[in-house]
């Protein structure tokens, strides 16, 4: 039976902000380049072209953490273009499942080759999943008026980078563990003898630090958005302070101050929800502020005759 043409219903062409999009998809080809070069891994040399795989696994990480660059501009040029939309929220989602979902799987299986292959598979399946549920939760819990203070659970691209941040730091540490000079000083010696142990170590600990950050993503853990909470509006001293050492720290242990950071994020915010929660069952209470009365107790023949006020 033929629908009526009165009942018909004309759907015009759909419309799209052009700079968002633009940012949006360049998310993608970085995502898409990270699978690339994560892919050149262990190829090249099967062939007899050479490669140096450390080389490919930093540029396949820098492309992950240009695509957070993207995906940070994307969404504040909708805002400042008041050009917001639905399909821009569903196309940027797509585009993080590649980017901060599959490649930084992929780039797992390509550095931690000496871990149990079944058992690494599974982590980066996992991880996979765990992204796109997160993003599918994130379309479906926002409204388009949220100003994205806080998240529930771990963002993908903060797990992403806590993920790509190991192949940042691994040229580093592998330059820090070659042969050391014979007059090096005693810095010079403690920095090499943790490289050396930090190296082969990574490739063991950067599957159980995946593995964490898929759970965190489905969690219901509360994370704070990084920019507003360290940057954005008046702060107090003691946060200016913290800002400092926290600066001098990563000083200090340069080599490892990327991976540092994405994971200090990562794993702050459910260790102070355990600290939190520990504290509440053991049944300690804020105390009261300075110049406050506690209310008065109302016996209870008082509070009957008061109709129970």
């Amino acid at each position: 039976m033929k629908t009526p043409r009165t009942l018909r219903l004309r759907r015009g062409p759909r419309l799209f902000a052009v700079l968002p999009t633009m940012l949006t998809l360049g998310n993608l080809v970085c995502g898409f380049g990270a699978l690339t070069f994560a892919a050149k891994v262990g190829l090249l040399e099967r062939i007899g072209w050479g490669s140096d795989d450390t080389t490919c696994l930093f540029i396949s990480a820098t492309l992950i953490f240009a695509a957070m660059v993207f995906d940070m501009l994307d969404g504040r040029a909708a805002r400042w273009a008041k050009q917001t939309s639905q399909f821009g929220a569903e196309l940027d989602s797509l585009c993080d499942a590649v980017s901060f979902g599959v490649a930084p799987a992929f780039i797992l299986i390509k550095f931690s080759g000496d871990f149990h292959p079944r058992l690494l598979w599974s982590i980066a399946a996992l991880y996979v999943v765990c992204a796109v549920l997160r993003l599918a939760r994130f379309n479906v819990e926002t409204e388009e008026d949220d100003s994205h203070q806080f998240f529930s659970g771990l963002p993908s691209p903060a797990a992403a980078g806590a993920v790509a941040s190991f192949m940042i730091a691994y040229p580093l540490l592998a330059e820090l563990a070659a042969e050391l000079p014979a007059d090096a000083g005693l810095w010079d010696r403690v920095t090499h003898t943790g490289a050396a142990w930090l190296e082969p170590a990574m490739r063991f600990l950067l599957p159980l630090v995946t593995l964490a950050c898929a759970c965190l993503m489905v969690s219901r853990v509360r994370y704070s958005h990084f920019f507003n909470r360290f940057f954005r509006g008046r702060k107090s001293y003691q946060h200016l302070l913290m800002v400092l050492l926290g600066t001098f720290v990563a000083i200090m242990v340069r080599e490892m101050a990327v991976p540092l950071i994405f994971c200090g994020f990562a794993f702050a915010a459910p260790l102070r929800a355990l600290y939190d929660q520990l504290r509440g069952r053991n049944g300690a209470t804020p105390a009261p502020p300075a110049g406050s009365q506690a209310p008065a107790t109302v016996p209870l023949d008082d509070q009957r005759a008061t109709g129970g006020a």
